[in-house]
């Protein structure tokens, strides 16, 4: 029977990203803007609720791409309020649209928003040991410095418990507990990030 992170649990989409997904490096600037957006959506909310609508946010959100994201006027919050497929609540909604501006200012500074972002843990995946979930931390002192510092540069609903969780999606932490079997895969493909 394979060995799984507790969290996984038996529902299919769940499974199917932490197999995939979890903890694998991404350097895309879309995918990293997608996980800043679908992060924003799930406070207060489990994440499964937001895997659920990730294709309709896909569709609502012109597939993240932030420069069409960031010139979203009034008659698209309309629109995106009205989509039953993603969570309505209007402040996440204006903050994905905020954030796809400062998402840009940030490009605009450092080039891309992934040399940005992995900077903060030196362009390499730091390799946890937990060996139960419950030794995994909601936020660090780095995704504290994270969050603080895209609060500066304009970001909302990006507290430190937010940026570590998409710390922990976009590979940026390897938090699979050690005797999960992506533990090593992941400790595998993180080692030819360059």
């Amino acid at each position: 029977m394979i060995k799984r992170c507790r969290w996984a649990g038996t529902d299919p989409v769940y499974i199917r990203y932490h197999d995939r997904e979890w903890g694998v490096p991404v350097h895309s600037d879309r995918k990293l803007f997608e996980f800043l957006v679908l992060e924003g959506a799930q406070a207060g909310l489990s994440w499964i609720t937001v895997l659920r609508k990730r294709q309709a946010y896909r569709e609502a959100f012109d597939n993240f791409d932030f420069n069409k994201v960031a010139a979203y006027g009034e008659s698209k919050v309309r629109q995106l309020l009205d989509n039953a497929g993603i969570i309505r609540n209007e402040l996440k909604i204006r903050s994905a649209i905020r954030n796809a501006r400062a998402f840009i200012n940030l490009r605009r500074e450092f080039g891309t928003f992934n040399r940005y972002i992995w900077q903060f843990v030196d362009h390499q995946p730091l390799q946890n040991q937990w060996r139960q979930m419950r030794d995994i931390p909601p936020r660090t002192a780095l995704s504290d410095e994270i969050s603080q510092d895209l609060k500066r540069r304009g970001f909302n609903f990006v507290g430190s418990t937010i940026i570590y969780a998409h710390m922990q999606a976009t590979g940026m932490v390897n938090d699979h507990t050690t005797d999960c079997f992506r533990y090593q895969e992941v400790k595998t493909i993180s080692k030819k990030v360059e």
